[in-house]
């Protein structure tokens, strides 16, 4: 009962030289027969081919062709046939089908009984008490909170049916709540991204984090492989809860097909000094705090089209925290700020125009964009929020002038982790980009400009230098 095939295996009556082009021929068969032998069928003979063809690079562009006794000596012919094999053998993995939303059935699992994969749902989906006592025990001894917080009256530390928590006088709780499916493989990356986005509403509008709730969605595994997937998850979220000095306070965790994370976030501010989408004025500038492109880069990612650098350059991005930006920002005196994710840049900066009642001009060039997203997206690769994202260009004065730009579909792309976007008095707008890039927002920049205080039906104009 064991199969082989390749290099690994030697057929007694039929001795083949140890070469590709065997190994090739035998990966068919064995996935046939492994099917017959699991749904207790009879097995197919397989017998090697005697004779192959040899196309052998000589290092000059051209090749040498042997098949058995027969050789031909090298030529230039022979070498464009051999490349002309060999590249469309290599298109076989860079040209990859599309994905399906239907998966295939399979014969094998559908002959299983239905209740040897039947997971339940409800309460009895939840990550077992023993494993979430081992993580959260864990987590406690290698991410301590060492900070007495007064205000965290219950939390981790104390088990209960709930959380409580206590609002200072003279101040008010912002809340906020994300999740989303994990789109790295990494848990304690993953984790990491998923606290700075959901984080990021609460700086947006000003505040102060004091605590959070976390959920999470843990994969199907053995008891040692999701205990260790959670304790990666929470690490990565405690490690980013912590720098923000919002302890993590309770949560909820179960199982499912993918692995998923996200947080209901408390924050505290004064009133008064909250940043709201309505904060914007005329003669203000425009802030972007991160470059665009993690919807389309990851998109292409998924498709196994993207190249490693661009992914690294992205998850740099979403792994660096708002908080720091958010400070800068209101010391700079801005009156208005939001936080750039999944409408895109042009979907969160017309819920404040509108909010704000005034016009905007969008300086698309100087729009900062991640390295290979432009690359991405010129390819047709968009994430699946795209096209309705694309609603907001009927708030566009000019489209017709502007949609061939380069970086114009990147104004929709939804953003994971993204950058703040804020409106500061023109005189401080530089001081202020300085002031970021020196906090290691390096793609800081003024983007554009608060134009006038007008409702009108298309209230954003688009400008290029670009011919």
């Amino acid at each position: 009962q064991i199969f082989a095939a390749g290099d690994i295996a030697t057929m007694v009556n039929h001795p083949r030289p140890k070469a590709g082009v065997f190994a090739v021929r035998q990966g068919k068969p064995l996935f046939e027969n492994l099917q017959r032998f699991l749904l207790g069928k009879s097995l197919k003979p397989f017998q090697p081919q005697k004779q192959y063809l040899s196309l052998i690079g000589t290092g000059d562009e051209r090749a040498i062709a042997t098949r058995g006794a027969f050789t031909l000596p090298p030529h230039k012919l022979l070498w464009r046939w051999k490349d002309y094999i060999d590249r469309k053998f290599m298109d076989r993995f860079n040209k990859l089908p599309e994905m399906s939303p239907k998966k295939e059935k399979s014969p094998i699992l559908d002959s299983q009984p239905s209740n040897s994969t039947m997971r339940c749902a409800g309460c009895g989906s939840k990550i077992g008490g023993a494993v979430l006592e081992k993580v959260l025990h864990r987590i406690r001894l290698e991410f301590p909170y060492r900070e007495k917080r007064d205000d965290i009256i219950i939390g981790l530390d104390a088990p209960d049916d709930a959380a409580v928590v206590q609002v200072p006088n003279g101040q008010v709780m912002v809340q906020s709540i994300d999740y989303f499916r994990s789109l790295i493989d990494d848990p304690y990356i993953f984790g990491q991204i998923a606290s700075n986005h959901c984080l990021s509403d609460i700086f947006a509008m000003g505040a102060q984090p004091q605590s959070a709730l976390a959920i999470a969605t843990i994969p199907y595994g053995t008891t040692a492989k999701i205990e260790e997937t959670l304790y990666q998850l929470l690490s990565g979220a405690v490690k980013i809860l912590n720098q923000a000095q919002a302890p993590l306070i309770g949560g909820h965790t179960t199982g499912g097909t993918e692995l998923g994370f996200g947080l209901s976030c408390n924050g505290l501010a004064i009133p008064e000094n909250l940043l709201r989408k309505t904060g914007m004025e005329p003669g203000q500038a425009l802030i972007l705090t991160k470059a665009l492109g993690t919807g389309t880069l990851f998109a292409a990612n998924m498709r196994h089209e993207a190249k490693g650098r661009w992914i690294d350059g992205a998850v740099e991005s979403m792994l660096l925290s708002n908080q720091a930006a958010a400070s800068c920002l209101i010391e700079n005196g801005a009156t208005a700020c939001t936080d750039i994710t999944g409408f895109g840049l042009l979907g969160h900066l017309m819920e404040m125009v509108k909010a704000s009642k005034v016009n905007v001009e969008l300086q698309i060039d100087a729009v900062p964009v991640l390295t290979g997203a432009r690359e991405t997206i010129a390819a047709g690769i968009i994430s699946s929020l795209h096209p309705e994202n694309l609603t907001a260009a009927s708030y566009v004065q000019n489209l017709q002038a502007i949609e061939n730009h380069p970086s114009y579909l990147l104004l929709f792309d939804p953003q994971t982790s993204g950058g703040l976007l804020a409106s500061v008095p023109q005189d401080k707008a530089n001081s202020c980009v300085s002031a970021l890039q020196a906090l290691e927002y390096k793609d800081s920049c003024v983007i554009g400009s608060v134009t006038s205080e007008v409702e009108a039906s298309k209230p954003l104009k688009i400008i290029s230098h670009l011919k």
